[in-house]
């Protein structure tokens, strides 16, 4: 039996760019646009599926919230150890959902357990690009 949160949703799928917008905006605001019209530059189609699957399927569907989306999203670009410009707009995205720099932080001193203290260092680095960005502000 599906909750209305989970109804509302299914029923919008047909309208997954539109739903993918809406949320990348909430999330991302100004930058999400930016990476979104650099992408429409090099591949109209790639940029449109950022849209569509990651924001208008994955981060619309109820469950979780945006803020812990953020944390998990942090996590995951954190292990990778290699995604420093994701983990950068993703930093800066959880900053504008509500997370705090001290969370960010922790989110990322985790991972060290998981992916290594080089993922957790270039982690804390591109956080501290994106706090250094914002103390500018």
């Amino acid at each position: 039996m599906s909750t209305p949160t989970e109804a509302s949703y299914l029923g919008d799928v047909h309208n997954r760019y539109a739903i993918g917008l809406n949320k990348l905006n909430e999330i991302d605001g100004r930058d999400g646009e930016a990476v979104v019209e650099g992408l429409k530059q090099i591949s109209p189609d790639f940029a449109r599926y950022v849209v569509e699957f990651p924001f208008g399927d994955i981060y619309a569907r109820p469950g979780l919230d945006v803020r812990q989306r953020e944390i998990a999203t942090i996590a995951a670009l954190t292990a990778l150890g290699y995604a420093g410009p994701q983990l950068e707009v993703h930093v800066a995205a959880g900053l504008n959902v509500g997370l705090t720099e001290q969370e960010v932080v922790e989110v990322i001193i985790q991972m060290a357990v998981y992916a290594g203290f080089p993922a957790a260092i270039n982690g804390l680095n591109a956080a501290k690009a994106v706090f250094d960005r914002h103390s500018e502000s």
